[in-house]
């Protein structure tokens, strides 16, 4: 996933950012409201962090108006804040779900994958697509029975896939799902991901409508 985080403490920014890049997803990380507005209108994101207290306003405000103008975007908020009240009050703004500092960031991984997968309309973490069984909350994949391995790079292309079943995802909307802002991205990296996503999970897995993009296969 492209994840947006919105936080002003460093020590635990870089923390959180580098939690999720070792997860394999891509991350932007501001420390700004006016910043996070900014990313937010420019670019596409999957998932958004977001901390209550920024140096230029509060999160609750600035979540309501996002869902004002109709983003739909996930947002998870990160806060020290840890009352009842306030729980209710960032749930009725539009979060979809709330943790308290300080947090464990393996918890923060598995609540960010449950997040993402009620947003694609399957919270069973079990799928089976033809040879495969796929364990998105564990991260596991076997194929005919045997486990086969991917890289974080890998898992993040095959979920981008498993999420749109049978749509057709143009080369630019997976460089967005993989990569960061200030990421240098190779002219050919999604070629080179692809190629050997398909060895590992078989050539037909993964469908090519040249010059368009690719598909989840049928196989």
């Amino acid at each position: 996933m492209r994840v947006l985080l919105i936080e002003d403490d460093t020590v635990l920014g870089a923390a959180v950012r580098d939690q999720i890049r070792a997860d394999g997803h891509s991350v932007d990380w501001v420390t700004r409201l006016d910043e996070a507005d900014a990313g937010l209108r420019a670019g596409s994101f999957d998932l958004v962090l977001l901390d209550l207290m920024l140096p230029d306003g509060r999160g609750i405000p600035f979540l309501r108006r996002m869902r004002g103008r109709g983003e739909v975007t996930p947002v998870i908020i990160l806060t020290a804040l840890d009352q009842v009240s306030d729980r209710i009050e960032g749930l009725n703004a539009g979060a979809d779900d709330y943790l308290v500092k300080p947090f464990d960031l393996e918890e923060l991984s598995a609540r960010i994958g449950s997040v993402a997968r009620r947003y694609t309309g399957n919270p069973n973490p079990i799928i089976n697509l033809g040879p495969l069984e796929v364990d998105l909350a564990a991260r596991r994949l076997h194929k005919e029975g045997k486990p086969v391995s991917l890289t974080a790079r890998e898992w993040v292309l095959f979920e981008a896939f498993l999420q749109r079943p049978g749509q057709l995802l143009s080369k630019a909307m997976l460089e967005e799902h993989l990569y960061s802002f200030d990421d240098s991205v190779e002219s050919n990296a999604i070629e080179v991901h692809v190629s050997r996503l398909r060895k590992k999970l078989g050539h037909a897995m993964i469908e090519t409508e040249r010059g368009l993009g690719y598909r989840l296969g049928k196989s």
